[in-house]
């Protein structure tokens, strides 16, 4: 049986009493999704997984992305993207994700996310503390606390997402050891439109789905007016009181919710202090199509603007 842990914040609760090397009942995978949609993101402490069972666990949720920049996967499971900042005969085994800017993973495909499954295996330490938080934000009360005027402005509008606009800020980063996107990447992942506002599809409750990262342009307005109501957004949902941050041990599994958070990963460590997380990323087309969204009104909203 279950157990949820509600943390003291804004966001988060820890789940114990499961092991996700096994399949979970169908009882236990409603009580896992309903706590998404509740506190956003949810720990699994003490968590022993393979690659292949990490896999196996995710796409209970939907379909798997295989990422665009290919080279950080897991050999023979292209689902997993290795994140980490270790160097092995002079190569990185995996990609770096520390130092981002806020932002929501997959906003900038066609079908977007619904969530991120990471796998904690080495987390680095400095005085006893673990470094590397993942820190989210709470789109759901952000949406809720906008003033009247601007829910009414924004319902209807959509935005343009670009993953080459999130790519080429982190090569601008110090260190950074990205290449730019070859013209096949580009090619694979051009600028997507999305609502403004979108319905959670457990909840069922109005989302602000609009983040630093990927969101470049509303569609519908002109380019000083999409600039000026897209800096508003972005600093009203970046407020303090909105945030909660994740402090990883080793065999955490953390999911969260990409259609209700934004996220940032915190670049507190170094380059020689370790850090190993596996990540899948799980697409929305299953829960966007389930019953319960067909219930929420979520369906409608996110494939009435495709």
């Amino acid at each position: 049986m279950l157990e949820l842990e509600p943390l003291d914040q804004i966001l988060g609760t820890r789940i114990h009493g499961a092991n996700l090397s096994e399949p979970l009942s169908d009882d236990d995978f409603m009580v896992v999704l309903k706590a998404l949609g509740e506190y956003g993101y949810v720990c699994f402490p003490g968590q022993a997984l393979s690659a292949a069972q990490q896999k196996a666990f995710a796409e209970r949720f939907g379909s798997l992305e295989i990422n665009v920049a290919g080279s950080y996967q897991e050999p023979g499971i292209p689902e997993i993207m290795i994140l980490s900042n270790i160097v092995e005969n002079g190569k990185p085994i995996g990609i770096g994700d520390a130092g981002q800017d806020w932002h929501t993973d997959m906003s900038y495909s066609s079908m977007i996310a619904f969530l991120n499954v990471l796998h904690g295996i080495k987390i680095p330490r400095r005085d006893g503390k673990p470094l590397g938080g993942t820190s989210f934000a709470n789109m759901v009360q952000a949406y809720d606390d906008l003033p009247d005027d601007i829910k009414e402005r924004i319902e209807g509008l959509t935005a343009t997402h670009d993953f080459n606009k999130f790519w080429e800020m982190m090569r601008r980063e110090k260190g950074s050891s990205r290449p730019p996107l070859t013209p096949e990447q580009r090619a694979k992942k051009p600028p997507v439109v999305h609502p403004l506002v979108l319905i959670h599809p457990i909840t069922g409750k109005k989302v602000l789905y609009a983040n630093p990262g990927y969101a470049e342009r509303i569609n519908e307005l002109s380019q000083q007016e999409s600039d000026d109501l897209l800096r508003y957004l972005f600093e009203h949902q970046l407020q303090e009181k909105y945030q909660a941050t994740h402090r990883w041990t080793e065999g955490d599994v953390l999911v969260w919710d990409n259609i209700g958070t934004m996220h940032n990963a915190v670049a507190d460590y170094r380059a020689d202090e370790p850090r190993l997380i596996k990540r899948c990323q799980v697409m929305a087309d299953w829960i966007l199509q389930s019953d319960l969204a067909k219930a929420n009104g979520a369906e409608a909203r996110f494939f009435g603007t495709h």
